[in-house]
């Protein structure tokens, strides 16, 4: 008979195993890409003699990739819940560009050094088969569609199609932006800001004035591949 005690060491086993698995596919994942690492690979570099361990654990590649993924957003999505609460005049649209950068870089900044996120969510976000899920589970708290309504608007009056364009910018800008200074800080590198706080208000002032900017008409076709 197994007792309630004999289970929670168990309990606190698998959870361990599953942490580890996490955290080695994270890095994997963002150093080599998704395609280019294993379930063999993952387990090896989590510790695991048993090759069959991720696929255990997690199942498939999708699976694995949207339980990185929840790691960290709950912890981001906290983050933007209590800068939600603090916004003083609704009318602020970098008050809610802050609501958008910020969480991520301070989320990052607490992982201490080095840290994987952001380049394991610039491989996610390149992939078309995964990047649905960086989408899914971010959207997946209120928080973020509310910022995402608020800043919309406080924007300027431009076409539909240039508020769609601009926003994948965005997205690209935030994602790009904090792998590339992570990727610095791994290797070493110099970086144009000197911590992630100021890294955030430079992405704060970039997408303001991106969002903000006079939008230009044009007769031009768009092409099939945009």
């Amino acid at each position: 008979m197994v007792t309630e005690a004999g289970r929670r060491p168990r309990a606190e086993q698998v959870g361990a195993t599953r942490q580890q698995i996490l955290t080695a596919a994270e890095r994997l994942f963002a150093e080599q890409g998704l395609y280019a690492v294993s379930n063999r690979q993952i387990s090896a570099a989590a510790g695991q003699g048993n090759n069959a361990a991720v696929g255990y654990h997690f199942g498939t590649k999708a699976d694995l990739v949207r339980a990185v993924v929840r790691r960290h957003t709950a912890p981001i999505e906290a983050l933007r819940r209590a800068m939600v609460e603090e916004v003083a005049d609704p009318t602020d649209l970098r008050a809610w560009v802050d609501c958008l950068v910020r969480p991520v870089t301070a989320h990052l900044a607490s992982l201490g050094d080095p840290t994987w996120f952001a380049r394991f969510g610039a491989q996610v976000t390149a992939d078309p088969a995964f990047r649905g899920i960086m989408a899914e589970e971010s959207l997946a708290d209120p928080s973020l569609r509310q910022v995402l309504d608020r800043l919309h608007a406080c924007l300027p009056d431009v076409p539909d199609a240039v508020r769609a364009d601009r926003a994948h910018m965005v997205r690209h800008l935030v994602v790009q932006v904090c792998a590339e200074r992570e990727r610095a800080l791994a290797e070493g590198s110099d970086t144009p800001r000197r911590t992630w706080d100021e890294a955030a208000t430079g992405l704060v002032d970039a997408i303001t004035g991106l969002w903000t900017a006079p939008s230009t008409a044009s007769s031009a076709t768009p092409s099939a591949t945009g």
